[in-house]
């Protein structure tokens, strides 16, 4: 990754804590998909972005922190990612994951899978967990479930505690995963990067 020019996230804002889900087995394939990969690496205008987004949220909540899941991502590994959601539709697998023939927007870096953390890395209560497959983790459906009384006010407040910030950084959001924040659209990212093999 360094050799594409990618940089480690941690060494431009040491502040942002990294804990990369798929180098654990704490994911929704169930075991380690990254083996030696566990810093956190992104284009630089991608990490510059992100350092931006996490100075405004220590300067607005000085007790928390970004908490990392993912960030650049091989396309070897989009593969597996892929290949592990057999059991769905392909239309409703791109939901989740994007399809590796036309690469992630993780895969040229310029994606991040985050949430928001205390000084000590305990992730605030955002209502699923990282990479929850559902309604549930829906930015675009919030307003109906908090009404249903399936997410409650704090955990909406997390989540918009975590979007101001990325936002403020000049991240964009998506409609299905309240964790996932591009810092280019595909077709920029495309442009721009190689995709990481």
């Amino acid at each position: 990754m360094q050799k594409q020019g990618l940089v480690d996230v941690q060494k431009v804002d040491p502040s942002i804590l990294v804990e990369l889900k798929y180098s654990t087995t704490d994911n929704f394939v169930g075991k380690d998909v990254y083996g030696e990969l566990t810093r956190a690496y992104m284009q630089p205008m991608a990490a510059q972005k992100l350092a931006e987004a996490s100075k405004y949220l220590q300067a607005h909540h000085p007790d928390l922190r970004l908490l990392v899941y993912d960030a650049a991502r091989p396309r070897s590994a989009q593969w597996n990612l892929w290949n592990a959601l057999p059991d769905l539709p392909e239309k409703e697998r791109r939901k989740y994951v994007a399809d590796p023939r036309e690469g992630s927007i993780h895969n040229y870096g310029c994606a991040v899978d985050l949430t928001v953390a205390t000084k000590d890395g305990k992730p605030l209560d955002m209502g699923t967990k990282y990479d929850f497959f559902g309604e549930l983790a829906y930015p675009s459906r919030e307003d109906e479930l908090l009404k249903a009384g399936k997410l409650t006010q704090k955990q909406i407040d997390n989540r918009l505690i975590l979007r101001t910030a990325m936002r403020q950084g000049g991240f964009s959001s998506i409609e299905y995963e309240w964790w996932h924040f591009n810092a280019l659209s595909r077709e920029k990212a495309k442009m721009a990067f190689r995709i990481v093999d």
